[in-house]
């Protein structure tokens, strides 16, 4: 195998044409930078340079095509030291980021559009997903991170931050005769079908809904399920049902749907950054420590 060296010394050489003058440029003594180039010929099994005395009188056939790919080889070698190091600095490389669909009414875009003035060279792939897929993804490792709602079901292994937090509110449509009402709370609610996302998709926030339900007095009806919360809310706004959804999310459609606050204080929900081993552009997204 030949060293990137060695073949530093032997560009060195071909472009000064004289071995004191290449010695200099590359910091060492003419001895062995002569006896270096004669190492690499007999590595290689050909003549690469015509000598005179301490002069290069010419390339070889051999030497010039060995010239061209020597060259090439360091700008490539000389490209993957640098992109390690940015990598490594969290400069450049990729960030596949899931995060559940109310998320993106939060703090979180604000985060984005500050990375990516920050660090203009870092990709960011976003992929909105419920909870319970996002953690399968950090798993199998098509996700670098998530912002999704705990609790997590199993949650070995896995990493939470917390990022932002939100509350529940009552969502029907804005047609409903319900919308008017000055005073509404989750009891008027309670004959009325529920559109909500299974639990499956996201257990902690199903079972948060399911408990405010039940200290209003009620078991919600659930006749539409539906997978990620703005199907849910279209669902809402074209008359399938009633939901309880993100506050965050009064911006989605507020001309066909009415959001309605609840007072209670278990309506209060965090939103977590979620990762396994965070990589350094991931580090530098959301000032981890590594």
């Amino acid at each position: 195998m030949i060293d990137l060296r060695k073949m530093e010394q032997f560009v060195t050489l071909a472009e000064e044409r004289h071995f004191h003058r290449a010695a200099n440029r590359l910091g060492m003594s003419q001895p062995p930078l002569t006896v270096a180039i004669r190492k690499l010929e007999e590595d290689l099994g050909v003549a690469l340079i015509e000598r005179g005395q301490n002069r290069v009188l010419g390339l070889t056939a051999a030497g010039q095509s060995f010239l061209r790919d020597a060259r090439e080889t360091l700008r490539q070698a000389n490209n993957a030291i640098t992109t390690a190091r940015e990598v490594a600095a969290g400069r450049t490389g990729l960030i596949r980021l899931g995060y559940v669909g109310s998320a993106l009414y939060g703090r979180l875009p604000e985060t984005i559009r500050a990375f990516r003035r920050a660090r203009p060279d870092v990709r960011l792939e976003l992929r909105e997903a419920t909870t319970a897929t996002q953690i399968a993804g950090l798993r199998d490792g098509s996700l670098d991170a998530g912002i999704v709602i705990p609790p997590i079901a199993q949650l070995a292994g896995i990493e939470l931050r917390d990022f932002d937090r939100d509350r529940l509110c009552i969502a029907l449509p804005s047609e409903h005769p319900l919308a008017g009402k000055a005073d509404l709370c989750l009891s008027d609610i309670a004959e009325e079908d529920f559109v909500l996302w299974p639990m499956a998709e996201g257990r902690g926030f199903h079972l948060q809904v399911i408990r405010l339900c039940a200290d209003a007095g009620f078991v919600p009806r659930v006749t539409q399920d539906a997978h990620g919360m703005h199907a849910v809310l279209s669902l809402v706004a074209v008359g399938a049902g009633v939901s309880v959804v993100p506050e965050s999310m009064r911006q989605f459609r507020p001309d066909q749907i009415s959001y309605r606050s609840i007072a209670a204080a278990a309506a209060d929900f965090p939103l977590c950054l979620a990762v396994i081993e965070p990589n350094p552009a991931v580090a530098a997204c959301f000032g981890l420590r590594r």
